[in-house]
C-alpha cells in the first residue's frame, strides 16, 4: 500500500491501574513532587529578569532544586523535564492566546499526574486477556486493564508505537475503591500511542444540522434526537446530599485556622467520588452519541456558541443588582452540566478520522427564524418545545429543536459557515497584550 493511502494518526488510550498501597504511596509522591517543582519553575519565572527567562536557565534551576531538596529526587529526571517542557508550553499557549496565563498549582485543586515522556521505559507486555503490565520509573512493575489491544512486541513499529504515557489520579476516594490486589484504583495511566492507518475516505453520508440544548441535548435537522437521563440515581442524589450537608455543618464547626479533620476529609473523598462517577456517565454518553453521529453523516453543522459568556453571572453589583439571579444560575450549571464544548470537540476529531467534516455557523437567531419560510421573530417560539410561525403567510408549526437544528444546515448551505473546524478544535481567544511577568 503506497504512502500516500496512509495517515500517520496519534490518540490516547486510558487504562486503570492495580497498585499495591505501596505503589500507591511512591506514585502519590511522585505526583505531589511533580506539582512542586511547577510551582517552584513559577516562582522561578516571576523572580528572574526577561532576559535569564530561557529553558537552559530552567533545566540549571531544575538539576539543582534536584539536589537541594531531598524529596524532589522520588521525580525521575525525565518527569521533572516533562514538567519543564509543559510549563514552558504553557506560557507559548498563552502568549499565542489559545490560554491564560499559567499559575500556582494547589494541594487539593490540582488533578495530580506524574509524565513518562519515553514509551521504551515502559516495557509492556500483555500478562493474559484482561490484564497487561507496565515498568513505572520508580514505583516497578504495575498491572493494568487491558482494555484495547496496544501496539506492543512484534507489532510494535517504527510507525505503530507507544511513544510515552502519563499518570493520572481520578477524584475516585481510594480509601473506599480497592482493586484486586487489595489496593486504591484512583490511579490511571494514559498512553500516548502513534499508529499509521489507512486515510480515510470522503464519507459519503447526508449533511445534518445540530442544535445543543439544556432539554432536550441534541436536536438534528433530520428530526432525530439524542437524550439522557439523570448522570446518578435517587439514591446516589440523596446519598450526595447527606454527604453536602454533612461536610458543611463538620465545615462551619471547624474553628478559623484550624486544620481540616480527616473525617472532613473523607467526607469530601465521597462526594468527589460521587460526582467523578456522574461525570464517567457523562462521559460514555457523549462518546456513545458523537460516535454515532459521526459514522452516520458526511457534513456535521453546529453553532458556534460562546459558551462562556453564556454562564456568567447576572449578580450585577450593589449599584445594580441583577434580575432573576437564582433562575440564572440554575440555567449556568445545566449548561455547564451539558458540556456542549465537549461535545464539539468530540465530534471534530471523530468526523475527521471517519472522512467527514464539521463545520460552525453563527449562532444568532436559529431559534427565532421559521426554517420554512424565513420570518423571524422572538415570538415565533411559544415555549421551549412548540414553534409556530407568525408569518400569516405560513403558519408552519413543530419543534423548535428541530427548527433551529434545521436553520443551522440552511446558515452552512449558504455559504454561512466560519472556519472549518476539521482536524483539531482549538478555539483561539482574542490577542491580548503579553503579561507584565512574562515581558
Amino acid at each position: 500500500m503506497s504512502q500516500d493511502t496512509m495517515v500517520k494518526r496519534q490518540f490516547g488510550h486510558r487504562a486503570r491501574l492495580a497498585l499495591s498501597p505501596a505503589e500507591a504511596l511512591r506514585t502519590d509522591s511522585q505526583a505531589h513532587a511533580a506539582r512542586t517543582m511547577w510551582n517552584l519553575l513559577h516562582a522561578w519565572w516571576q523572580m528572574m529578569p526577561k532576559e535569564k527567562r530561557t529553558l537552559g536557565h530552567a533545566d540549571a534551576a531544575v538539576r539543582q532544586a534536584r539536589k537541594d531538596i531531598d524529596f524532589l529526587a522520588v521525580l525521575p529526571a525525565q518527569a521533572a523535564q516533562a514538567v519543564l517542557k509543559t510549563y514552558f508550553l504553557a506560557w507559548k499557549n498563552c502568549w499565542d492566546g489559545r490560554a491564560d496565563a499559567p499559575n500556582f498549582k494547589g494541594r487539593f485543586r490540582t488533578v495530580m499526574s506524574v509524565d513518562i515522556p519515553q514509551g521504551r521505559d515502559l516495557n509492556i507486555v500483555r500478562v493474559h486477556r484482561r490484564w497487561g503490565m507496565a515498568n513505572i520509573p520508580k514505583v516497578g512493575r504495575v498491572r493494568f486493564r487491558w482494555t484495547k489491544d496496544l501496539p506492543v512486541g512484534k507489532r510494535a513499529g517504527a510507525e505503530n508505537r507507544i511513544t510515552g504515557a502519563r499518570l493520572v489520579k481520578d477524584a475516585s476516594p481510594s480509601s473506599r475503591l480497592r482493586s484486586s490486589r487489595g489496593g486504591p484504583i484512583g490511579w490511571h495511566i494514559a498512553f500516548r500511542v502513534q499508529t499509521l492507518e489507512v486515510k480515510p475516505e470522503p464519507h459519503q453520508g447526508p449533511e445534518v444540522g445540530i442544535d445543543v440544548g439544556v432539554t432536550v441535548p441534541i436536536a438534528l435537522s433530520d428530526g432525530e434526537t439524542y437524550e439522557h437521563g439523570e448522570w446518578l440515581t435517587e439514591k446516589e442524589k440523596a446519598r450526595l446530599l447527606h454527604l453536602e450537608r454533612r461536610a458543611a455543618q463538620r465545615k462551619r464547626h471547624r474553628k478559623p485556622g484550624e486544620r481540616t479533620s480527616r473525617r472532613l476529609h473523607r467526607t469530601y473523598d465521597r462526594i468527589a467520588g460521587l460526582r467523578a462517577k456522574a461525570k464517567r456517565r457523562a462521559l460514555d454518553w457523549q462518546h456513545q452519541t458523537t460516535t454515532a453521529i459521526a459514522r452516520t453523516y458526511g457534513t456535521v453543522v453546529v453553532e458556534a456558541l460562546t459558551i462562556t459568556n453564556m454562564v456568567k453571572s447576572a449578580r450585577g453589583t450593589i449599584e445594580e443588582p441583577g434580575k432573576n439571579v437564582a433562575q440564572k444560575s440554575g440555567l449556568n450549571r445545566s449548561i455547564s452540566k451539558e458540556a456542549w464544548g465537549r461535545t464539539v470537540t468530540m465530534l471534530t476529531y471523530k468526523t475527521a478520522r471517519l472522512g467527514g467534516t464539521l463545520h460552525k455557523v453563527p449562532a444568532p437567531g436559529t431559534s427565532q427564524r421559521c426554517s420554512a419560510c424565513g420570518f423571524t421573530t422572538p415570538g415565533n417560539r411559544e415555549s421551549q418545545a412548540v414553534f409556530v410561525c407568525k408569518n400569516p403567510d405560513c403558519g408552519w408549526s413543530g419543534n423548535a429543536d428541530h427548527n433551529a437544528a434545521r436553520n443551522v444546515l440552511h446558515l452552512y448551505r449558504m455559504g454561512l459557515a466560519l472556519i472549518p473546524a476539521a482536524g483539531r478544535a482549538v478555539v483561539r481567544r482574542a490577542k491580548r497584550v503579553k503579561p507584565a511577568a512574562a515581558r
